[in-house]
C-alpha cells in the first residue's frame, strides 16, 4: 500500500511540474519566471526520483524520506505566510495535501525500514 502511495504521488508530481512550466511560459513575469521554471523542473525530477525509489524502498528510503521533508518545508512556508497576509486561499490546500503526504513519507519510511529519523536524515537505512 505504501509503495502504491509513493508511486501515485510521485507520478502526480510530473504533470504538476509541467503545469508549473506552462504557467511560467504562458504568463511570464520577470520576478517569477525563473522560480516557476526551476520549481517545475524540481517537481518533475522529484516525481521521477520517487517512482525510482519506490522500486526498492528498503534501499532507497532516504529519497522518499527527504521528499517528505521537502513537502513539510512547503507546508511550513505557507503557514509562515498566513499571518503576514501573504498566502492565497488556494495555498491552504497545499498545507493539507502536502502535509499529509510528507508525514506519510517520513513515518512510512521509518516504519518500513526500521531506521531512525536521524539515520534516514543521514541517508542510511537499518
Amino acid at each position: 500500500m505504501l509503495r502504491k502511495f509513493v508511486l501515485i504521488t510521485g507520478f502526480l508530481d510530473i504533470p504538476i511540474g509541467v503545469a508549473t512550466w506552462a504557467a511560467a511560459i504562458l504568463a511570464p513575469h520577470d520576478t517569477h519566471f525563473g522560480a516557476l521554471m526551476t520549481c517545475g523542473a524540481f517537481l518533475m525530477f522529484a516525481g521521477a526520483a520517487l517512482i525510482w525509489a519506490a522500486q526498492d524502498m528498503g534501499a532507497r528510503a532516504p529519497v522518499i524520506f527527504w521528499q517528505g521533508l521537502v513537502r513539510l518545508t512547503a507546508v511550513a512556508s505557507i503557514l509562515y505566510m498566513v499571518p503576514k497576509g501573504l498566502a492565497e486561499s488556494w495555498q491552504y490546500g497545499i498545507v493539507a495535501f502536502d502535509g499529509v503526504i510528507g508525514l506519510v513519507y517520513i513515518l512510512g519510511m521509518v516504519q518500513h525500514t526500521g531506521a531512525s529519523f536521524a539515520r534516514l536524515m543521514m541517508g542510511k537505512t537499518a
